[in-house]
Formats: structure tokens, C-alpha cells, sequence
């Protein structure tokens, strides 16, 4: 990748949230704010654009001022339907974006060189690129090309294919390494994770 490329983030928020009870998890209050406010303030600066991708009604986010992009696909399919339909939003209102970068609405802690550490893989010669810590790759954290839309669709629609990481197993993938305490990619499933995330912050303010 080069200076010249864009990067669309997309932040993927369309979960069902049941072990939180149901609802929009990314919106659960989370040291007064929402999770959701905690994951934009990390990942906006890190893109050239940023869209939600969720399904429903899209006013619960007009407050944010971010295009909310709903799947384009029928039945919930999951993260890859989102990655595809921030790619087909790309190609109609931004077609200089190159890349999409995908990031789950449910992990605060976000590393702040993200998105330029995986781009350098990619620009390294991989196809696309994606987080891991700690010995666990994080397939949601990853940047895209758009250049894939197609085989995507394809996959998606006429293969059944849902895991990431049965998709991407077709792509030279880099992964790159931000193990760090706490995790970066800690995410809140339960209310007790989310319990764990306000000490977390509240013992490092500045994180």
C-alpha cells in the first residue's frame, strides 16, 4: 500500500448482544460513555472515512453523524456479510477507497497504530493483513481490498461460506503481533467483562 491508497473503517456492529442481555452491545454505558463512543475515538483517526455497519433501525446512531450501512445479504450472516457491504458502500460514495478496515464495536482498547501496522504488512506484499496478541489472531481486525468484492459476494452468496477464517485461508495473510497489557483486543460479552473494562480504565485513565 502507499500514502496515495484510502482506507475505509468500518466499524461492525451488527452482534445480537445476547449474553448482554440483547440489545445493541457496542451502545452499553462504559465509564459514561458507550463502548461504541470508545472504539471511534480510536479507530476515526486511524481511517480516511468511517462507517457503521448494523442492521435495524439506523437513527440509535444519528447522534454519531456516521453513515450506518446495514448487510446486504438476508439472515444475519456476520462479519464478512459487514466487510462486504462497507466494500459495495465504497464503491458507490467513496470509489477512491482501496482498502476497508474492519474493526469489531465491542473492543474499547483498540490499538492506536492499527491500522498503519497493518497496512504496512499488506504494502510488505500480503494480501491482507490482521491483528493477533497474545497467540490469538483477531480475524475481525483485519484491512480488506476492495479489489475482493467480488469473490467475497461469491463466497458469501453462492458457497455458504460464513467464518473468516475459512475465507481468508484462500489469501496470503499476514499477521501482526500488538500483545500488550491489558489485551488491545479485549472485548465485553458479559456484564462482567464490561465490569473488568471500567476497572481497567479507571486504573489506567490514559490507556
Amino acid at each position: 500500500m502507499t500514502s496515495t491508497e484510502a482506507v475505509l473503517g468500518v466499524v461492525l456492529a451488527g452482534g445480537l448482544g445476547r449474553r448482554m442481555g440483547g440489545g445493541d452491545k457496542p451502545m452499553v454505558d462504559l465509564g459514561g460513555r458507550t463502548i461504541l463512543d470508545h472504539v471511534l475515538e480510536r479507530a476515526r483517526p486511524q481511517c480516511d472515512g468511517m462507517i457503521i455497519n448494523a442492521n435495524g433501525d439506523a437513527e440509535r446512531f444519528h447522534h454519531l453523524g456516521l453513515p450506518v450501512v446495514p448487510d446486504g445479504l438476508e439472515g444475519y450472516p456476520g462479519p464478512l456479510a459487514g466487510v462486504l457491504a462497507a466494500m459495495d458502500w465504497a464503491a458507490v460514495n467513496t470509489p477512491e477507497t482501496t482498502h476497508i478496515m474492519s474493526f469489531a464495536g465491542d473492543a474499547p482498547f483498540i490499538p492506536r497504530d492499527l491500522v498503519a501496522r497493518l497496512k504496512e504488512a499488506v504494502a510488505a506484499g500480503a494480501d491482507m493483513a490482521r491483528a493477533k496478541s497474545f497467540g490469538q489472531r483477531h480475524p475481525v481486525f483485519a484491512i480488506w481490498p476492495v479489489s475482493a468484492r467480488a469473490d467475497l459476494r461469491d463466497k458469501l452468496v453462492n458457497h455458504g461460506i460464513r467464518k473468516i477464517d475459512l475465507y481468508t485461508a484462500a489469501y496470503d495473510i499476514a499477521e501482526v503481533d500488538f500483545t500488550g497489557v491489558p489485551d488491545p483486543f479485549f472485548n465485553i460479552n458479559t456484564p462482567e467483562d464490561r465490569d473488568e473494562a471500567v476497572r481497567i480504565l479507571s486504573a489506567q485513565p490514559n490507556i
